[in-house]
């Protein structure tokens, strides 16, 4: 199953913490819990969760099946970023979460590549058109 981005960022929130706690850290160098505050990282894990219920639930499904499944989840992402000053993701979380995307289609048996080529999109490019952040 694909790995939810958020798996990583609680990850590296708790060994930050860690590390300040140990004294092998300053404070003042640590950030990764101010960029990934609980918040976002639940607003994050009930849209993804969403998405998978979403995935789970096709049975053959048609193009349009899929690419809704991937707006709901993107507009519901661009709500969270919203939330959050419109800072929730940056680059580097941007493409966990795309990637997120992608593996799962994938894992749903459906193929990506196909399915972004059928509207002359690359798989990279199937979030595009409702992505915000």
């Amino acid at each position: 199953m694909a790995v939810r981005p958020t798996t990583h960022w609680r990850e590296n929130v708790a060994e930050e913490a860690r590390l300040v706690a140990s004294g092998e850290l300053d404070p003042a160098d640590a950030y990764a819990a101010e960029l990934f505050p609980e918040s976002m990282l639940l607003g994050t894990d009930e849209v993804l969760s969403r998405f998978e219920a979403d995935l789970a639930a096709l049975s053959a499904p048609s193009d349009e099946e899929v690419f809704a499944a991937v707006e709901r989840a993107v507009l519901a992402l661009n709500q969270v970023n919203e939330q959050h000053g419109e800072a929730a993701y940056e680059t580097g979380e941007r493409e966990h979460l795309c990637a997120f995307i992608e593996e799962s289609i994938v894992e749903a048996g459906i193929d990506v590549d196909a399915l972004a080529a059928r509207h002359g999109l690359t798989r990279h490019e199937i979030t595009d058109k409702w992505r915000e952040w």
